[in-house]
């Protein structure tokens, strides 16, 4: 089965699908690399996707693809209507990197709340004596905060765990009201949280679902984390809080468009913490990932029902 991987295999990758390769023929390709990509995709059976958007034309290049298999949960860079039509399979791994992405979260949390960056330059530069006393008034702990969850899906959940054994309060907001004593409506918890983490997919209704009004309605020196999908936010809006300083600091893994242009006003705040949409990628969830993707390989070549599809294919 010929399998086109959309991200540079490493030793442990290759350890790990070793026992596989009399059957499985994973060709690898890097997410800028756009040579080796089309000229394997013609070949290609399934396809292993990463973040590189994957598009009605790409899908009708592929003549032989059975499977594209999202190795994570978000399928917004895959145009699974064309795959559908096509006849294409789209899987996803739902929850298999939450671990990753929710102790990532709250890295950020405590980067950002704790003014990480700035004390790391400082102390670089010989500068971080005597203390800057408006740490005392300016760092806070996570457990004296409340943290609000924009989503409460696998991801949020566990952020929920580890930071309520660290003391905080914890409200979230989803769709609707789901029973729960932290439930509120989304203008609700903006307005009552010190922490707010953006954990929701992004859809129509979820686009600059974080606009210049909603920021606006967060707690005066409020942190902003998100680690779902950067166009949830409004970009524009959310430097402006920065800058004036409405809101204290903001950690940011994921933006509106990936790679982050040089010229994107946020990469020269002080205030911010950034990481280029890595909260996911540890040795643990590429494990996870890798053994779901054979799994849903194997299912492919028995014949057998495949497991965590998103859509239904044509034909």
């Amino acid at each position: 089965m010929r399998v086109l991987a959309h991200f540079v295999a490493t030793p442990k990758v290759l350890d790990f699908l070793a026992p596989h390769r009399d059957w499985l023929d994973v060709r690898f390709c890097a997410e800028d690399d756009d040579d080796t990509f089309y000229t394997e995709l013609p070949a290609a059976e399934v396809i292993w996707h990463v973040l590189r958007p994957l598009s009605a034309q790409d899908i009708a290049r592929a003549p032989r693809l059975k499977l594209i298999h999202k190795l994570g949960a978000g399928v917004n860079t895959i145009d699974v209507d064309a795959a559908t039509a096509a006849g294409v399979a789209v899987a996803n791994m739902p929850g298999a990197n939450a671990a990753s992405v929710a102790e990532g979260t709250v890295l950020l949390m405590l980067a950002a709340l704790r003014r990480l960056p700035e004390l790391d330059r400082a102390t670089r530069a010989g500068r971080g004596w005597p203390s800057d006393p408006t740490l005392g008034e300016t760092v806070r702990d996570i457990g004296g905060c409340t943290v609000g969850l924009i989503g409460y899906g696998n991801i949020a959940r566990r952020v929920e765990q580890i930071v309520a054994v660290m003391g905080a309060e914890v409200l979230h907001t989803s769709t609707r009201d789901d029973g729960h004593s932290g439930w509120r409506t989304l203008p609700d918890l903006l307005a009552a949280s010190d922490i707010v983490s953006i954990h929701v997919p992004l859809t129509e209704d979820t686009h600059a679902l974080l606009d210049a009004d909603a920021l606006a309605t967060m707690k005066p020196g409020a942190v902003l984390v998100n680690t779902a999908r950067g166009p949830v936010v409004d970009e524009a809006a959310l430097t402006d809080a920065l800058r004036r300083g409405h809101l204290a600091a903001a950690g940011l893994d994921v933006f509106a468009t990936e790679p982050v242009p040089a010229d994107n006003p946020l990469l020269r705040l002080d205030n911010i913490v950034l990481t280029p949409h890595v909260t996911w990628y540890t040795a643990d969830t590429m494990r996870r990932y890798l053994e779901l993707a054979v799994n849903n390989c194997t299912r492919l070549r028995a014949g057998h029902q495949l497991v965590n599809l998103v859509n239904a294919p044509a034909g």
